[in-house]
Protein backbone atom coordinates (compact mmCIF):
# COMPACT_ATOMS: atom_id res chain seq x y z
CA UNK A 1 0.00 0.00 0.00
CA UNK A 2 1.18 3.29 -0.74
CA UNK A 3 0.18 6.00 2.04
CA UNK A 4 -0.20 9.39 0.92
CA UNK A 5 1.37 12.13 3.45
CA UNK A 6 0.64 14.91 0.75
CA UNK A 7 -3.05 15.38 1.69
CA UNK A 8 -3.71 18.03 4.04
CA UNK A 9 -6.60 17.02 6.83
CA UNK A 10 -8.54 19.92 8.71
CA UNK A 11 -8.01 19.49 12.45
CA UNK A 12 -9.61 22.81 13.17
CA UNK A 13 -12.54 22.29 15.50
CA UNK A 14 -11.75 19.02 17.02
CA UNK A 15 -10.87 20.00 20.17
CA UNK A 16 -7.18 19.69 18.89
CA UNK A 17 -4.81 21.35 21.50
CA UNK A 18 -2.27 22.49 18.50
CA UNK A 19 -4.91 24.17 16.56
CA UNK A 20 -7.92 24.96 18.44
CA UNK A 21 -6.03 26.30 21.94
CA UNK A 22 -4.32 29.11 20.62
CA UNK A 23 -6.52 31.82 22.85
CA UNK A 24 -6.43 29.46 25.80
CA UNK A 25 -2.94 29.59 25.70
CA UNK A 26 -2.05 33.10 25.36
CA UNK A 27 -1.60 33.51 21.54
CA UNK A 28 -3.29 35.31 18.97
CA UNK A 29 -5.63 33.37 16.52
CA UNK A 30 -4.96 32.73 12.67
CA UNK A 31 -1.60 31.11 13.68
CA UNK A 32 0.15 28.38 11.60
CA UNK A 33 0.51 25.41 13.91
CA UNK A 34 3.78 23.29 14.26
CA UNK A 35 4.79 23.89 17.86
CA UNK A 36 3.55 20.28 20.14
CA UNK A 37 4.67 17.31 18.90
CA UNK A 38 1.63 15.78 17.28
CA UNK A 39 1.73 14.70 13.89
CA UNK A 40 -0.62 16.10 10.75
CA UNK A 41 -1.14 12.61 9.11
CA UNK A 42 -3.87 9.77 9.72
CA UNK A 43 -2.87 6.57 12.08
CA UNK A 44 -1.70 4.16 9.42
CA UNK A 45 -4.73 3.01 7.86
CA UNK A 46 -4.48 -0.78 9.19
CA UNK A 47 -4.81 0.76 12.54
CA UNK A 48 -7.34 2.92 12.12
CA UNK A 49 -9.38 -0.40 10.45
CA UNK A 50 -8.71 -2.33 13.92
CA UNK A 51 -9.59 0.64 16.33
CA UNK A 52 -12.86 0.67 14.00
CA UNK A 53 -13.66 -2.98 14.84
CA UNK A 54 -12.98 -2.78 18.59
CA UNK A 55 -15.33 0.92 17.89
CA UNK A 56 -18.28 -1.18 15.94
CA UNK A 57 -18.77 -3.90 18.89
CA UNK A 58 -19.84 -1.49 21.08
CA UNK A 59 -19.03 -2.30 24.69
CA UNK A 60 -16.43 -0.14 26.14
CA UNK A 61 -15.87 -2.09 29.58
CA UNK A 62 -12.70 -2.49 31.68
CA UNK A 63 -10.27 -4.08 29.36
CA UNK A 64 -6.84 -5.86 29.98
CA UNK A 65 -4.06 -7.03 27.80
CA UNK A 66 -3.51 -10.12 26.55
CA UNK A 67 -0.47 -12.31 25.34
CA UNK A 68 -0.70 -10.90 22.23
CA UNK A 69 -0.43 -7.58 23.20
CA UNK A 70 2.82 -8.06 25.02
CA UNK A 71 3.83 -10.23 22.27
CA UNK A 72 3.41 -7.38 19.15
CA UNK A 73 5.25 -4.94 21.77
CA UNK A 74 8.37 -7.14 22.58
CA UNK A 75 8.39 -7.73 19.01
CA UNK A 76 8.51 -4.32 17.67
CA UNK A 77 11.39 -3.41 19.84
CA UNK A 78 13.17 -7.37 19.18
CA UNK A 79 12.84 -6.79 15.40
CA UNK A 80 13.55 -2.74 15.40
CA UNK A 81 16.31 -2.56 17.87
CA UNK A 82 17.25 -5.99 18.98
CA UNK A 83 16.24 -5.61 22.31
CA UNK A 84 14.08 -8.74 23.87
CA UNK A 85 10.99 -7.46 26.16
CA UNK A 86 9.14 -10.85 28.75
CA UNK A 87 5.65 -9.78 28.98
CA UNK A 88 6.60 -9.70 33.03
CA UNK A 89 8.65 -6.84 32.02
CA UNK A 90 6.86 -4.77 30.73
CA UNK A 91 4.63 -1.57 32.90
CA UNK A 92 1.54 -0.54 30.94
CA UNK A 93 0.46 3.85 31.81
CA UNK A 94 -1.36 6.02 30.40
CA UNK A 95 1.65 8.10 28.86
CA UNK A 96 5.43 8.19 29.39
CA UNK A 97 4.97 11.67 31.16
CA UNK A 98 3.09 9.59 34.35
CA UNK A 99 5.35 7.27 34.37
CA UNK A 100 8.49 9.32 34.28
CA UNK A 101 6.06 10.84 37.73
CA UNK A 102 5.56 7.35 39.12
CA UNK A 103 9.35 6.92 38.35
CA UNK A 104 10.59 9.85 40.62
CA UNK A 105 8.26 9.03 43.40
CA UNK A 106 8.82 5.34 43.54
CA UNK A 107 12.75 5.71 42.95
CA UNK A 108 13.27 9.49 45.46
CA UNK A 109 12.22 10.79 48.64
CA UNK A 110 11.47 14.17 48.36
CA UNK A 111 14.80 16.51 48.77
CA UNK A 112 16.33 13.77 46.47
CA UNK A 113 18.02 15.41 43.58
CA UNK A 114 17.44 14.50 39.90
CA UNK A 115 19.43 15.35 37.22
CA UNK A 116 18.31 16.27 33.60
CA UNK A 117 20.74 17.25 30.41
CA UNK A 118 19.01 21.02 29.56
CA UNK A 119 17.71 22.09 27.07
CA UNK A 120 15.20 19.44 27.43
CA UNK A 121 11.49 18.51 27.02
CA UNK A 122 9.89 20.81 29.48
CA UNK A 123 7.83 18.26 31.72
CA UNK A 124 11.20 16.50 32.77
CA UNK A 125 11.44 20.43 34.94
CA UNK A 126 8.10 20.34 36.21
CA UNK A 127 7.55 16.63 36.95
CA UNK A 128 10.98 16.80 39.56
CA UNK A 129 9.48 20.25 41.27
CA UNK A 130 6.19 19.76 41.51
CA UNK A 131 7.20 16.56 43.58
CA UNK A 132 9.57 18.17 45.62
CA UNK A 133 12.67 16.93 44.29
CA UNK A 134 15.61 18.89 43.83
CA UNK A 135 16.27 19.81 40.13
CA UNK A 136 20.03 19.61 38.82
CA UNK A 137 21.34 20.58 35.40
CA UNK A 138 23.96 19.41 33.21
CA UNK A 139 23.54 21.82 29.86
CA UNK A 140 24.53 20.43 26.63
CA UNK A 141 27.37 21.86 24.76
CA UNK A 142 26.50 23.45 22.09
CA UNK A 143 29.85 24.01 19.66
CA UNK A 144 29.67 24.04 15.91
CA UNK A 145 26.38 23.98 14.83
CA UNK A 146 26.34 20.01 17.34
CA UNK A 147 25.43 19.54 20.77
CA UNK A 148 27.38 16.83 23.13
CA UNK A 149 27.54 15.97 27.20
CA UNK A 150 29.98 17.60 29.45
CA UNK A 151 30.86 14.46 31.25
CA UNK A 152 33.26 16.23 33.44
CA UNK A 153 30.26 18.81 34.45
CA UNK A 154 27.92 15.61 34.82
CA UNK A 155 30.32 13.79 37.35
CA UNK A 156 30.75 17.22 39.09
CA UNK A 157 26.91 17.10 39.58
CA UNK A 158 26.00 14.13 40.52
CA UNK A 159 29.15 13.66 43.49
CA UNK A 160 28.11 17.41 44.64
CA UNK A 161 24.23 16.88 44.53
CA UNK A 162 24.47 13.36 45.38
CA UNK A 163 22.06 12.37 42.52
CA UNK A 164 19.78 9.96 42.81
CA UNK A 165 17.75 9.61 39.69
CA UNK A 166 18.60 10.77 35.95
CA UNK A 167 16.16 11.77 33.26
CA UNK A 168 17.72 10.75 30.04
CA UNK A 169 16.05 12.30 26.35
CA UNK A 170 16.94 9.60 23.95
CA UNK A 171 16.89 10.82 21.05
CA UNK A 172 16.83 13.84 22.46
CA UNK A 173 14.07 16.67 22.28
CA UNK A 174 14.52 19.20 21.31
CA UNK A 175 18.17 19.33 20.02
CA UNK A 176 17.67 16.07 17.95
CA UNK A 177 20.36 14.46 19.41
CA UNK A 178 20.98 10.53 18.92
CA UNK A 179 23.27 9.81 21.53
CA UNK A 180 26.37 7.22 20.10
CA UNK A 181 26.58 3.78 21.78
CA UNK A 182 29.98 5.44 23.26
CA UNK A 183 28.53 8.55 24.68
CA UNK A 184 25.88 6.00 26.14
CA UNK A 185 28.16 4.10 27.82
CA UNK A 186 30.17 7.02 29.96
CA UNK A 187 26.94 7.86 31.05
CA UNK A 188 26.58 4.10 31.87
CA UNK A 189 29.50 4.42 33.90
CA UNK A 190 29.08 7.70 35.47
CA UNK A 191 25.83 6.34 37.06
CA UNK A 192 26.97 2.82 37.96
CA UNK A 193 30.34 5.03 39.81
CA UNK A 194 27.61 7.12 41.54
CA UNK A 195 24.48 4.52 41.93
CA UNK A 196 22.40 6.45 39.99
CA UNK A 197 19.54 4.78 39.17
CA UNK A 198 18.68 5.71 34.92
CA UNK A 199 15.08 6.46 33.73
CA UNK A 200 15.49 6.68 29.78
CA UNK A 201 12.51 8.66 27.88
CA UNK A 202 12.93 6.72 24.53
CA UNK A 203 9.46 8.19 23.16
CA UNK A 204 11.17 9.19 19.77
CA UNK A 205 13.40 6.04 19.00
CA UNK A 206 11.29 4.74 15.70
CA UNK A 207 12.57 8.45 14.30
CA UNK A 208 16.49 7.99 13.49
CA UNK A 209 17.49 9.49 10.56
CA UNK A 210 20.13 8.17 7.82
CA UNK A 211 23.35 7.82 9.13
CA UNK A 212 22.95 7.50 12.67
CA UNK A 213 21.56 4.21 15.28
CA UNK A 214 19.34 4.30 18.43
CA UNK A 215 20.51 2.14 21.17
CA UNK A 216 18.10 1.16 23.89
CA UNK A 217 19.79 2.10 27.06
CA UNK A 218 18.65 -1.12 28.42
CA UNK A 219 21.07 -2.69 26.27
CA UNK A 220 23.82 -1.23 28.54
CA UNK A 221 22.17 -1.45 32.30
CA UNK A 222 19.39 -3.88 33.03
CA UNK A 223 18.72 -1.86 35.91
CA UNK A 224 17.93 1.10 33.87
CA UNK A 225 14.06 1.79 33.33
CA UNK A 226 12.92 2.40 29.75
CA UNK A 227 9.89 4.68 28.85
CA UNK A 228 8.58 3.93 25.59
CA UNK A 229 4.84 4.82 23.44
CA UNK A 230 3.20 4.57 19.91
CA UNK A 231 2.00 7.76 20.57
CA UNK A 232 4.83 9.85 18.80
CA UNK A 233 5.76 6.82 16.18
CA UNK A 234 1.89 6.48 15.06
CA UNK A 235 0.41 9.45 15.48
CA UNK A 236 -1.50 8.41 18.74
CA UNK A 237 -0.85 10.53 21.69
CA UNK A 238 -4.70 11.01 22.49
CA UNK A 239 -5.38 7.46 22.77
CA UNK A 240 -3.26 7.50 26.31
CA UNK A 241 -1.56 4.55 26.50
CA UNK A 242 2.85 3.78 27.35
CA UNK A 243 4.81 0.79 27.90
CA UNK A 244 7.79 0.66 30.33
CA UNK A 245 10.24 -1.91 30.25
CA UNK A 246 11.49 -2.67 33.50
CA UNK A 247 13.64 -6.18 34.00
CA UNK A 248 14.99 -5.58 37.22
CA UNK A 249 12.38 -7.39 39.42
CA UNK A 250 12.98 -4.71 42.61
CA UNK A 251 12.39 -2.03 40.31
CA UNK A 252 9.42 -3.34 38.63
CA UNK A 253 7.49 -4.20 42.07
CA UNK A 254 8.16 -0.48 43.36
CA UNK A 255 7.19 1.01 40.31
CA UNK A 256 3.94 -0.37 40.15
CA UNK A 257 3.40 0.05 43.63
CA UNK A 258 3.44 3.69 42.92
CA UNK A 259 1.11 3.34 40.21
CA UNK A 260 -1.32 1.33 42.45
CA UNK A 261 -1.04 3.94 45.12
CA UNK A 262 -2.37 6.33 42.52
CA UNK A 263 -5.43 4.72 41.59
CA UNK A 264 -4.43 4.21 37.93
CA UNK A 265 -5.07 0.73 36.81
CA UNK A 266 -6.30 -0.54 33.18
CA UNK A 267 -5.27 1.52 30.05
CA UNK A 268 -8.44 2.91 28.24
CA UNK A 269 -9.87 0.35 25.85
CA UNK A 270 -9.09 1.69 22.31
CA UNK A 271 -5.70 2.86 23.16
CA UNK A 272 -4.84 -1.27 23.66
CA UNK A 273 -6.30 -2.10 20.29
CA UNK A 274 -4.46 0.50 18.44
CA UNK A 275 -1.24 -0.01 20.29
CA UNK A 276 -0.86 -3.61 19.84
CA UNK A 277 -2.00 -3.19 16.07
CA UNK A 278 0.42 -0.10 15.26
CA UNK A 279 3.19 -2.90 16.43
CA UNK A 280 1.99 -5.19 14.74
CA UNK A 281 0.84 -3.51 11.18
CA UNK A 282 2.33 0.00 11.27
CA UNK A 283 5.91 -1.24 9.89
CA UNK A 284 5.43 -0.20 6.20
CA UNK A 285 3.64 3.04 7.04
CA UNK A 286 7.11 4.32 8.97
CA UNK A 287 8.92 2.81 6.70
CA UNK A 288 7.57 5.14 3.54
CA UNK A 289 7.04 8.15 6.20
CA UNK A 290 10.40 7.91 6.87
CA UNK A 291 12.00 9.57 3.69
CA UNK A 292 8.73 12.21 3.64
CA UNK A 293 9.88 13.37 6.98
CA UNK A 294 13.66 13.18 5.10
CA UNK A 295 12.42 15.46 2.16
CA UNK A 296 10.38 17.87 4.72
CA UNK A 297 13.94 18.69 6.63
CA UNK A 298 15.74 18.62 3.41
CA UNK A 299 13.10 21.71 2.32
CA UNK A 300 13.82 23.35 5.35
CA UNK A 301 17.41 23.25 5.48
CA UNK A 302 17.88 24.61 1.55
CA UNK A 303 15.54 26.96 2.05
CA UNK A 304 17.78 28.31 5.28
CA UNK A 305 20.43 28.20 3.44
CA UNK A 306 19.16 29.81 0.42
CA UNK A 307 16.76 32.26 1.37
CA UNK A 308 17.57 33.39 5.20
CA UNK A 309 20.92 32.11 6.01
CA UNK A 310 20.87 33.81 9.44
CA UNK A 311 18.73 30.82 10.81
CA UNK A 312 20.69 27.95 11.19
CA UNK A 313 19.19 24.63 11.93
CA UNK A 314 20.85 22.22 14.05
CA UNK A 315 20.95 18.93 12.14
CA UNK A 316 18.84 16.69 13.25
CA UNK A 317 19.87 12.97 14.14
CA UNK A 318 16.58 12.21 15.82
CA UNK A 319 13.15 12.98 15.84
CA UNK A 320 10.62 15.08 13.64
CA UNK A 321 11.54 18.22 15.59
CA UNK A 322 13.67 20.85 14.27
CA UNK A 323 16.18 23.18 16.38
CA UNK A 324 16.45 26.43 14.74
CA UNK A 325 19.23 28.80 16.26
CA UNK A 326 17.93 32.34 15.45
CA UNK A 327 20.89 33.94 17.57
CA UNK A 328 22.43 35.58 14.66
CA UNK A 329 19.70 37.68 14.29
CA UNK A 330 20.75 39.76 17.51
CA UNK A 331 17.08 39.57 19.00
CA UNK A 332 16.44 39.24 22.86
CA UNK A 333 14.25 35.89 23.27
CA UNK A 334 11.03 38.13 23.82
CA UNK A 335 11.70 39.99 20.85
CA UNK A 336 11.96 36.99 18.47
CA UNK A 337 9.28 35.67 19.74
CA UNK A 338 7.24 38.49 19.08
CA UNK A 339 9.09 37.95 15.55
CA UNK A 340 7.70 34.24 15.24
CA UNK A 341 4.29 35.00 16.75
CA UNK A 342 3.35 38.57 15.75
CA UNK A 343 5.02 38.72 12.44
CA UNK A 344 5.14 35.49 11.01
CA UNK A 345 2.01 34.60 12.32
CA UNK A 346 3.71 31.35 13.31
CA UNK A 347 3.08 29.37 16.57
CA UNK A 348 6.16 27.55 17.42
CA UNK A 349 7.76 26.22 20.50
CA UNK A 350 9.64 28.95 22.07
CA UNK A 351 13.13 27.83 22.90
CA UNK A 352 13.00 29.22 26.51
CA UNK A 353 10.17 26.64 27.23
CA UNK A 354 12.78 23.98 27.53
CA UNK A 355 15.30 26.11 29.98
CA UNK A 356 17.04 29.48 29.98
CA UNK A 357 19.81 27.54 27.55
CA UNK A 358 17.13 27.33 24.61
CA UNK A 359 17.40 31.28 24.49
CA UNK A 360 17.51 32.04 21.20
CA UNK A 361 16.13 29.26 19.65
CA UNK A 362 12.69 27.68 18.10
CA UNK A 363 11.53 23.80 17.56
CA UNK A 364 9.63 23.39 14.70
CA UNK A 365 7.42 20.39 14.52
CA UNK A 366 8.08 18.70 10.40
CA UNK A 367 5.23 16.08 10.45
CA UNK A 368 2.86 17.95 8.73
CA UNK A 369 2.72 17.95 4.45
CA UNK A 370 5.36 19.32 2.94
CA UNK A 371 2.60 22.54 1.54
CA UNK A 372 2.63 23.18 5.18
CA UNK A 373 5.63 23.26 5.72
CA UNK A 374 6.17 25.64 2.19
CA UNK A 375 3.49 28.35 4.14
CA UNK A 376 5.35 28.54 7.07
CA UNK A 377 9.01 28.93 5.43
CA UNK A 378 7.63 31.60 3.28
CA UNK A 379 5.52 33.37 6.44
CA UNK A 380 8.88 33.61 7.93
CA UNK A 381 10.91 34.74 5.08
CA UNK A 382 8.28 37.50 4.59
CA UNK A 383 8.28 38.37 8.33
CA UNK A 384 12.07 38.58 8.42
CA UNK A 385 12.47 40.94 5.13
CA UNK A 386 9.63 43.26 6.44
Amino acid sequence: MKYDFDEVIERKNTNSIKYDFAGERGKPEGLLPLWVADMDFPAPPEVLEDIQKTVSHGIFGYTGAKGDYYEAVGGWFKRNFDYPVAREEIVKTPGVVFALVMALRAYTNPGDSVLIQTPVYHPFYSVIRDNGRELVKNPLVYKDGKYSIDFEDFECKAAAHKVKLFFLCSPHNPVGRVWTREELETLNTLCGRYRITVISDEIHCDFIHEGHTHTVFGHLNENAVIATAPSKTFNLAGLQVSNVFVKNDELRRKLELEIRRSGYSQLNTIGLAACKSAYLYGGDWLNQLMPYLAGNISFVRDFLSGKLPKVKLVSPEGTYLLWLDFRELGLSHSELDTLITQKAKLWLSSGTTFGEEGSGFQRVNIACPRVVLEEAMARLESAMGD
